[in-house]
Parts: C-alpha cells; structure tokens; sequence
C-alpha cells in the first residue's frame, strides 16, 4: 500500500526555525509553532471518529424511536378519550428532543476518550452533563410541544407541576444519559482496540521537502514532529526531512499503519518503541533508540496502546 502526502514547494531553513530543531524536552506540552489540531485517540483518524459515533447515535436514534412508538400505543390504549394525536404529538416531540441532545453524550464520550483528563475533571463534567442532559431534553419537547399544540391542536400546551413533572423527567434521562455516554465510549474504544494493528504489506511515505522528494518505507521512520504549517519526519538513519502538512492529516493516513499520538506535536511510530520512562506526573519518554518522545500524560489511550 503506497501513502502519499504531497506539498508545495517552500524554504527548509524557515520551517526548521518555526520547528525549534535543538529539540524539545519530554513531557513538554507547548507546541512548536503549532499544527491547529486536537488531541486524538491513538489512531483516532478524524475520517475514522465521524462513523462509528454515526452509527451509535443511530443506535440511539433506533432505541428512541421504538420508547416512542411503544408509548404511543400504551397511551392511546390506556386512555382512548385523548385519541392518537396527542400522543404521537407528545411522544415524537420527545424523541426529536433527544436526537438532539444525544450530542452532548457524543460529545463527552469523545473528549474522555481523546484527551483522558483527570479523574476530578472527569466527574465534574459528567455530572454536569448529567444535570445538563434532563434540562435540555425538557426544554427542547416543551419548546416543540408550545408551538405545535396551537397549531395542530387547537389548544394550549401545560407541563404541569413543576418541579414534580420536571423531577420525574429526570429520572428517565439521568439513566438514558448514563447509558448513551458509555455505549458512545464503548465504540470509540473498541474503533482504536481493532484499528490500531499495522495493515500488512508494504508501505512507504512520499515527502515533498520541497522540490525534493524523499522516499521514505514507514518501518524507517521512528517518529514525527509538528513544526507550525510543517512535520517532520524523524527517519532511523538521521534525516530530518520537512513536508508541508499538519499533524493531524499525518495522524490520519499513518494512524492504521501504527503510528500513534503520544502528544499534542508528536506521532510516534509503536513499531520502533524500545522503552517508556517515567517523567513525573503521569508523563513518560519514550526511547525510539538514540532519539526520544513525549509521551504527555493527556494521552492515556496512547500509554495504553504502546504497553499493550
């Protein structure tokens, strides 16, 4: 399999002065120049993220939509004075609310997964999220339920007793909450566990240094490294070629080949791993031979893959 990252033509010295090529110490979160990107599971390619959270935000959609169809005909059997149109208003409102709010447990899920914060970070923001997900689940219905009541009814729409009717909401969407936010979890984890193998056969990189072009098989290349609107690519043999790309586009062509983000302006090569040492802090380096990496602690998934 050939991969090939093309770039224009620009001037080395320039890059290497962005880059900071005396080097960069272990554990040393600022980024050199910078490469715009996220933080992303160990070969959390963003063309990889966006399909499998799809599909679990379909499988809620699936479970939503079967809660409401399931109610619709409880309600209409329990109470056939109300007729179906109340119920298939109310119920579809409901679920049109959580399609939408489904989007904070994605959104959670992917942050622990890509930056792993500390465990008092990790608990604030869930509680919040679980306080914040019955909020907006309610005020969401409520909202569609007030505008379509007048118009498709010809009455007006009443929530009822609030907090009782607000308190017996939430507990139904604390639950959903929780159980939405680790199936998320769950798939991002289980995308890097089958991904993270090297697809077989041969594979090279093509690095435009500008009018030149380098060859490189990846077996040869021990890491990369941000260096602004530049990476640098660290070859076994001592050469430091430059190419004109972001780290995240590397990340993502390179990530099924074993290659794995182990900082926020490194991608390091697990093939090539002889040891990790403990920094401090939760951050380690890691010893590529004469040349060695950060591993910041931020990057648990990538600890996790290189022990494994």
């Amino acid at each position: 399999m050939e991969v090939i990252v093309n770039s224009g033509g620009a001037s080395k010295d320039a890059a290497v002065n962005r880059a900071g090529r005396a080097g960069q110490a272990a554990g040393d979160e600022r980024r050199p120049g910078g490469d715009g990107s996220r933080p992303a599971a160990p070969n959390g390619a963003p063309g990889g993220t966006a399909p499998i959270l799809l599909v679990g935000w379909g499988i809620g959609l699936a479970i939503a939509a079967l809660v409401m169809a399931i109610n619709i005909v409880t309600r209409a059997h329990d109470a056939p004075e109300e007729g179906w149109g109340r119920p298939i208003l109310d119920e579809a409102s409901s679920a049109l609310s959580t399609a939408v709010v489904l989007l904070l447990p994605i959104g959670l899920a992917l942050w622990t997964r890509r930056r792993a914060p500390p465990r008092w970070r990790l608990a604030l923001a869930w509680i919040g999220g679980g306080a914040l997900y019955p909020v907006l689940h309610v005020g969401g219905f409520v909202a569609l339920r007030s505008l379509a009541y007048p118009l498709l009814l010809g009455g007006r729409y009443d929530f009822g007793a609030f907090p009782a009717e607000f308190l017996y909401e939430a507990t139904k969407d604390v639950p959903a909450f929780a159980f939405a936010g680790g199936l998320f979890w769950l798939l991002l984890r289980w995308r890097d566990a089958t991904s993270v193998q090297p697809r077989p056969g041969p594979a090279q990189l093509d690095i435009r240094d500008g009018a030149r072009l380098v060859r490189a098989p990846l077996a040869e290349i021990l890491a990369v490294r941000s260096a602004g609107n530049y990476a640098e690519v660290l070859l076994e043999d001592g050469r430091r070629p430059l190419m004109r790309s972001s780290l995240a586009a590397l990340e993502a062509r390179l990530g099924p080949h074993g290659f794995v983000r182990t900082h926020r302006s490194w991608l390091v090569n697990s093939a090539r791993v002889r040891g990790l040492r403990p920094e401090g802090s939760g951050d380690y380096a890691i010893e590529l031979g004469l040349l060695e990496a950060p591993l910041s602690r931020r990057f648990r998934p990538a600890l996790e893959a290189l022990r494994g």
